[in-house]
Parts: structure tokens; C-alpha cells; sequence
């Protein structure tokens, strides 16, 4: 129950408390002890705007929640840090506000990213764009890497104009100091595209591509990470489903061991990909671009549904399946934020295991696969790889298999 301390002074339009109270229910995020909190800071907001004469709706951003702490800490001679609070009541209210229907000013100002800063840069992003149909992501890692390379290049005394040979290997030596082997591979593959993009740009005429040389990667150097099917069917049980967020962490982690599913794939995936009556779920490689279509299983069907109809929260601003539990709402991502989640339900399982990364149920599913005498061919086209020999580095973890296909040792 609300008591007569949380009839604030409500400007005319704006939402009631129960209003405010109905729509936190329908979120089924907010509990009622941090809703009785959330509605003390309201009454506080709404207090300042009464007396500084400001628009409330208008105040519901983030700068306006900037100006609403600063004026509360001053008044009381506290330190904003501790008014978090606060600042999650401010977006509490404006969640309100978008679900009723009234207007409010965007959260931040939307800031449009910033062009390549040179002409050059420019004509290689639209190079890699046009001619090597590199995502956005894409682009812009390389771009980061060209950009270390022409700053080595400027404390030299030099340009891309001089680049030469020595200057390369000098640059990637330096970069093997900093950074892990398979990043130094990698701003060497984007040293050798550069050069690439200059000769056939008519910038340079020295072919240099061909002799960058980059730390060697061993193919499987380390067998990809995976855990017993058991332990997979441990962590799925540890999930409580009887909270909205068990109900998203249970979808998620089901349909990556079912499908063998990464990160990225279950986090991209939206609403219109679910088609129920045909009992199929659509799908696409976020590196790639490809899209597939897998079959709605009805056990992943069942767990769906649920998280959907209990867990998900209504009126999200975003078509993403699975969001975050907490306001705004928003869609998952990062990869990181599922790996995560698979560690919390793995501690709570009780399962030990020296890596869990976000792509473990990915590479339990590929073992499971191969133990159940799927063959290669068609575990390369389910895990979406453009090459059917990657298979072969699941099979070093697919230790019961290996034991069945096992070969006499000649005398």
C-alpha cells in the first residue's frame, strides 16, 4: 500500500501515483520496497521543479537528472555519489511517462559518430565498404589499426608517404611488446590491407602486402573449451525460473547449448525472427551477415514462450528477444554480458571449469554433437563455419567419441 507521504504535488498531465505503481507492476523489475524509495525521490523531484519552475517532463533526461542531484546535493551538503538512487528513481519515472504515452526528450542527445578524420582514411573506409564488404565493426577496428600505424609513423618523421618495409616490421615489433600475439596477427593482416589499398590506389607503387609478416598462429594451438553435456544439464536446472530475469537467462542459455548458438546470434535475434506457426526461428551470423533458419523445438519453444509472456517486459523500445532486466530496458550488447550471466548459474551449479567464455555452450554443443556421431560436413554447415576442417578442433574435445573411432596402434 502507498501512503499519503507519496501524494506528491503532481503537475497537471502528468502521471498519478497509481499510474506510476501500475506500470512498475507490469515491468515486474521493480520490487515494492525499491518502489516505495523510487516514489520518496519523485516527491523530492517534483518538489524542485515546483520551485524552480521547470517542466518535469523535460527534466527526464540525463543531464536534467544532473542538474536535479546537483541541486539536492548542494542543498544538503552531501556528495552526489551516494544519490544513485536517485538517478535510477529519475529513470523509473520517465519509464512511466513512455508507457502512458506522454512525450519526453531523448535520455541523451543522439551524437552521430565522427567521419574518418583524414581524406585518406575516408577512401579506405569506402574501400573496405565497397570492394571488401566489411561490416561497420569491422571498419572501424581497422581503422584504429591504421591509425597506430601512421602515429608510429608520424614520431618517426615520416608519412605513409615514406612507408617502407623496415618501417612496418619495426611498427608490428612494438606491437608484439604491447599486445597478445593474436592482436598483433591481427593489426598485421590490417597492415597488409592498407598496403594493399595504397598500391592499388595508385599511393604507392612498392608492392609491400606481400612480405608483412605476422606472429604464426598455430591452427588449434588449444582445444576450444567445452563442458560435459551433464554439466551443461546442471546449469540449465541451477536457473531460477521463478524470477523475469531466470525466465531470460533460462531462454538464453537453452537456445545456445540447443543450437550451439553464439553470443552475438542470440542477442541480435528480434521478435519477427520467431515464426510460430511454421515452427522456425530465423536466424543470422553477425561476422557474416548470412541468415539460416532453425526449427522451433518444442522444448525451446515451451522455455520461449514463457520468458516471453512472464519475463520480458512489456513496452521495451527496442524488438530485441532478450533485453536487460533492469530500466530502460534495452537490448543486450555485448557478448560479455552473456558470459555473465553463464557464469553466475555456473557458480550457482556448483561446476568448475578453468574457462567460461561466452562461447562455451557453443563448443559444448559441437562435443555433444560429434559424441551423437553427427558428421563433420553437416556440424560445419549447423556451426555456421566457412571452413569444414574447423570442425576438427572440436573433435580434441570430444573425448568420448575419440574413444569410439579410436584406431589399433600398429605393432
Amino acid at each position: 500500500m502507498v501512503t499519503r507521504s507519496h501524494n506528491a504535488p503532481r503537475p497537471a498531465g502528468a502521471p498519478t501515483t497509481q499510474d506510476v505503481l501500475r506500470v512498475w507492476r507490469g515491468d515486474r523489475s521493480i520490487s515494492a520496497g525499491t518502489a516505495q524509495h523510487y516514489l520518496r525521490w519523485i516527491i523530492r523531484l517534483r518538489h524542485y521543479c515546483r520551485e524552480l519552475g521547470l517542466d518535469e517532463a523535460a527534466q527526464l533526461t540525463h543531464e536534467g537528472a544532473n542538474r536535479f542531484l546537483t541541486w539536492y546535493a548542494n542543498a544538503r551538503r552531501i556528495d552526489t555519489a551516494y544519490l544513485g538512487l536517485a538517478r535510477s528513481s529519475v529513470r523509473a519515472l520517465r519509464r512511466v511517462y513512455e508507457v502512458v504515452g506522454l512525450p519526453v526528450p531523448p535520455w541523451r542527445p543522439v551524437v552521430s559518430r565522427p567521419p574518418p578524420a583524414t581524406a585518406l582514411l575516408q577512401d579506405y573506409a569506402s574501400h573496405l565498404c565497397q570492394h571488401r564488404g566489411n561490416p561497420e565493426v569491422t571498419i572501424r577496428k581497422k581503422l584504429d589499426h591504421v591509425g597506430k600505424l601512421l602515429t608510429y609513423l608520424a614520431a618517426g618523421g615520416k608519412s605513409w608517404r615514406q612507408l617502407r618495409l623496415p618501417d612496418i616490421d619495426a611498427f608490428l615489433v612494438g606491437c608484439a611488446r604491447r599486445y597478445a600475439r593474436s592482436t598483433t596477427a591481427d593489426i598485421a593482416s590490417t597492415v597488409r590491407s592498407f598496403a594493399r589499398f595504397l598500391l592499388v590506389s595508385g599511393r604507392l607503387h612498392v608492392e609491400l602486402a606481400d612480405a608483412v609478416i605476422s606472429p604464426v598462429q598455430p591452427r588449434f594451438e588449444r582445444p576450444r573449451r567445452a563442458l560435459p553435456w551433464e554439466d551443461v544439464q546442471r546449469l540449465l536446472r541451477a536457473i531460477d525460473t521463478n524470477t523475469a530475469r531466470g525466465l531470460r537467462d533460462h531462454a538464453m542459455l537453452l537456445m545456445m547449448s540447443t543450437y550451439g548458438l553464439g553470443a552475438g546470434e542470440v542477442i541480435h535475434m528480434q521478435l519477427q525472427d520467431i515464426d510460430w506457426n511454421a515452427g522456425t526461428l530465423q536466424m543470422s551470423r553477425p561476422k557474416t551477415g548470412v541468415n539460416f533458419v532453425l526449427p522451433l523445438l518444442a522444448p525451446v519453444a515451451k522455455v520461449l514462450a514463457r520468458y516471453l509472456r512472464h519475463g520480458r517486459p512489456p513496452h521495451t523500445p527496442t524488438r530485441h528477444v532478450f533485453v536487460r532486466m533492469k530500466l530502460p530496458f534495452t537490448a543486450l550488447t555485448a557478448s560479455s554480458a552473456v558470459r555473465h550471466i553463464l557464469v553466475k548459474h555456473a557458480k550457482a551449479a556448483g561446476i568448475q571449469a578453468s574457462y567460461l567464455g561466452s562461447h562455451v555452450l557453443r563448443h559444448s554443443n559441437a562435443a555433444r554433437q560429434i559424441d551423437i556421431g553427427t558428421q563433420a560436413r553437416m556440424l560445419s554447415d549447423l556451426l555456421g563455419h566457412r571452413d569444414p576442417e574447423s570442425v576438427s578442433a572440436y573433435v580434441r574435445i570430444a573425448t568420448q567419441s575419440l574413444r569410439e573411432v579410436s584406431l589399433p596402434v600398429p605393432r
